[in-house]
């Protein structure tokens, strides 16, 4: 299995075989199983869908970030940090999984000398459920495209996330490159409330990354994110990420990476470790 685990190209089979009959509740066996593909570490989700009847668990270990802009009395603060954020995946059948993730526990503290002492939120994040649909290249081939429309949960404590249900559209993309770069791209739509709540804004997600094995079990990418919405007086926002991944043992893998603030309205600094292991 390619240590690149983010943007593997699975290569297409001399003999394709049906897997069609498999189900949630008929799994793939072993040897048919196709790589096992992330939708982390960078932003850019795969393409790719887990096995039917199998699971795979992506998560953080711990996600933090910091960000600092000039205020009128002074510089303003924002830092906080993620504990094991996770994504759930189900195989369903041979093209299709369901994700469930969650945000166990979330912590926010802003430093705004204006505003007076720090203030600080902490508590469960919002909850999202995913269906992720290949629409070609699962089993092999050079290029590879998927559809996944997305529910997000009003569950977060303390204006953590979303306070409305709320939702969206993501399309993942890969291709295979010469000399053993992959390639993917995602266009995603979010559609939700505006900030005031009087009215609704559509959020325009795009991703490109670039990843390659490095030596062994190593791997790694680099990364552009952009996000504009259309909300009046939302700044876009634009970060540059890149990180390694470590393929250490089978359906076991290790990630780390930084996400690096490119305009004012993104953090600064989101630094990130996380493991995956898919069953």
């Amino acid at each position: 299995m390619s240590g690149l685990a983010l943007i593997t190209v699975p290569l297409a089979a001399e003999e394709p075989v049906d897997k069609s009959g498999y189900t949630l509740f008929r799994p793939v066996p072993r040897e048919l199983m196709r790589p096992m593909s992330l939708d982390r570490p960078d932003k850019t989700e795969s393409p790719y869908t887990v096995d039917a009847g199998h699971y795979q668990l992506e998560m953080d270990l711990v996600s933090g970030f910091w960000d600092r802009e000039s205020g009128p009395a002074g510089d303003v603060t924002t830092s906080g940090f993620a504990v094991a954020p996770m994504n759930w995946k189900a195989g369903l059948v041979n093209h299709v999984d369901f994700q469930w993730i969650l945000q166990p526990y979330n912590r926010l503290r802003v430093d705004d000398p204006e505003a007076g002492p720090p203030t600080t939120r902490s508590g469960l994040g919002e909850m999202l459920t995913r269906l992720k649909i290949n629409l070609w290249g699962d089993d092999g081939g050079p290029t590879a495209l998927a559809v996944m429309p997305y529910i997000a949960w009003p569950t977060a404590h303390e204006d953590l996330g979303t306070d409305h249900v709320a939702g969206g559209i993501v399309l993942p993309f890969a291709a295979e490159l010469p000399a053993g770069f992959g390639l993917g791209m995602m266009a995603q739509a979010d559609f939700q409330k505006t900030s005031n709540g009087d009215g609704f804004a559509t959020v325009f997600i795009q991703t490109i990354t670039l990843g390659r094995d490095l030596f062994g079990p190593v791997a790694g990418f680099v990364e552009f994110y952009g996000e504009v919405s259309t909300e009046e007086g939302i700044p876009w926002v634009g970060t540059f990420d890149f990180g390694l991944t470590w393929t250490f043992a089978e359906d076991w893998i290790l990630d780390a990476g930084l996400n690096v603030g490119v305009t004012r309205s993104a953090p600064d600094l989101n630094p990130f470790a996380g493991l995956s292991h898919r069953f």
